[in-house]
């Protein structure tokens, strides 16, 4: 396998290790069941940390690329992920268009390259692992499947034009008022309905955000590690990043120190992927940084009716409403297949956002965003709330048990919030990534920073030492199994 790296160039090891291997693949230069060495020997080969290959290896294997057998190596897939998607797979023409078809079948020269130059991030998982620590994924035992039938029928029966007309891009002004008034009780953040914009999910919404209020260039303040969807997204629009680090506090304000940019993106409830909740002394520096450089905050408050213990800090929205952008999704409260989340903009932003959205897309389905209007006015979903967050902590307390009885003293970070928290792995313990690999081999999904949906800046000496563990779709019997699978794995 013949790798030539460029250390002058503005793209990471890691991307152009990714890079090369992927074409090879593709060009048939690497055929299919074909072994690639390990980490450890080609990073010697190369003269490159490990971590490099290592990465470049987990992005290439989640991407479908090589595939690992357990004690045995990693091998080139026998199914490329262009050959699943085209003609004789099974699935439409139109699909097909969308993949990347190999060297010998792209356009003619004549013809110019996708102007696009992203990459996607991990949000999907196929797993059939028996006890799956996958960490975005929400129990769908607890959807109100009953309740929601109800409302579905009841939205039909009384549908009128709304099923064959277009409605408002903004989204439907009566889920945008039961929004309004659900956040003024439960956040306290008060705002017109005309401020809140109907989104599919929080990712739209950044999308959105950045739409209305970013340009190529401008420099943007994220968490380290960060969220992937986000930090591929700000890659993607070539914003000038400032990665700042985190701990159990969230965001460290003070590195902030005299760094100005036009944006900053912030997880103050439950930063992902660590978990860390923003204080409530660092959510005040946090604003007058913003207050002192004239930046907007984008606040991802994306599972906050998730919090155990102690009270729920003030959301940024509701201390500073004029320079913060709030995005809020149903994915964790209710399921993320209902795809629908919201962005809530200061007062003199709304307008622009509403031309933009408008110009995105001509809106959410009708249908979802009755019942849900119904849902959160007539109270369901606040009693929904109670229900499931009481059972979330009950398989967080056995997650954080589990852990101590097999494992001694632990740290952990985000286990006061949401439906994950963080493990650092004692000393002596082989590293996350080996880790994972190990415990797939016994049928238990753990998961690193970068194949759990997070994204690090820099060394990556965060993400050698820790895993990341969801529990919300786990049952208590689960969870102690598969931490008792990963101690006798040691």
């Amino acid at each position: 396998m013949l790798i030539s790296l460029d250390r002058s160039s503005d793209r990471s090891l890691q991307e152009q290790l990714f890079e090369q291997i992927r074409q090879q693949i593709l060009d048939g230069r690497l055929k299919a069941e074909a072994a690639v060495p390990s980490s450890r020997h080609l990073a010697q080969q190369l003269g490159i940390s490990r971590n490099s290959v290592t990465f470049a290896y987990e992005r290439l294997i989640t991407e479908g690329y090589l595939v690992t057998r357990p004690m045995v190596g990693t091998y080139v897939t026998s199914a490329m992920p262009e050959q699943v998607m085209s003609a004789g797979s099974g699935v439409g023409a139109s699909a097909k268009t969308d993949t990347p078809m190999p060297a010998e079948r792209r356009p003619p020269e004549r013809l110019a390259p996708a102007a696009f130059t992203g990459r996607p991030h991990s949000i999907l998982n196929n797993s059939r692992i028996p006890i799956d620590f996958w960490p975005q994924r929400t129990d769908p035992r607890a959807f109100p499947l009953k309740t929601w039938r109800r409302l579905i029928l009841h939205s039909l029966a009384v549908a009128g034009h709304n099923l064959t007309e277009y409605g408002d891009p903004c989204g439907l002004m009566a889920l945008r008022t039961a929004i309004a008034e659900h956040v003024a009780v439960m956040r306290d953040i008060h705002v017109r309905p005309e401020q809140v914009i109907i989104v599919a999910g929080a990712q739209l919404a950044l999308n959105l955000t950045l739409r209305v209020l970013a340009r190529e260039g401008d420099a943007i303040v994220v968490e380290n590690p960060c969220s992937q969807g986000a930090a591929y997204l700000f890659e993607s629009v070539n914003m000038r990043l400032i990665p700042i680090d985190t701990d159990d506090q969230g965001i460290d304000t003070k590195a902030l120190g005299g760094e100005t940019a036009q944006l900053a993106y912030v997880m103050p409830s439950h930063q992902y992927p660590m978990g860390g909740v923003l204080s409530l002394e660092r959510r005040r520096e946090l604003l007058a940084w913003a207050d002192r450089t004239g930046a907007y905050l984008i606040e991802d408050d994306y599972d906050n009716e998730f919090h155990f213990g102690s009270m729920l800090l003030p959301a940024l929205k509701a201390m500073s409403p004029e320079n913060v952008i709030y995005l809020g999704t149903f994915s964790k409260s209710l399921g993320a297949g209902l795809r629908t989340g919201y962005a809530i903009f200061p007062d003199h932003l709304a307008p622009a956002a509403a031309g933009a959205k408008a110009l995105l897309d001509n809106g959410q389905v009708w249908l979802e965003q009755a019942a849900l209007a119904e849902f959160l006015l007539t109270g369901s979903f606040v009693r929904h709330l109670r229900r499931v967050r009481l059972r979330y902590q009950q398989r967080r307390d056995a997650l954080v048990a589990a852990l101590r009885a097999h494992f001694g003293r632990i740290e952990v970070r985000g286990a006061e919030a949401g439906t994950h928290l963080a493990w650092k792995l004692p000393a002596g313990l082989p590293r996350a990534h080996q880790m994972a690999a190990h415990a797939k081999s016994r049928n238990v999904g753990v998961y690193t920073i970068q194949s759990g949906g997070g994204h690090e800046y820099g060394t990556a000496d965060v993400s050698n030492d820790w895993l990341l563990l969801g529990y919300a779709s786990l049952s208590e019997e689960q969870i102690e199994a598969g931490i008792s699978r990963l101690r006798d794995l040691i």
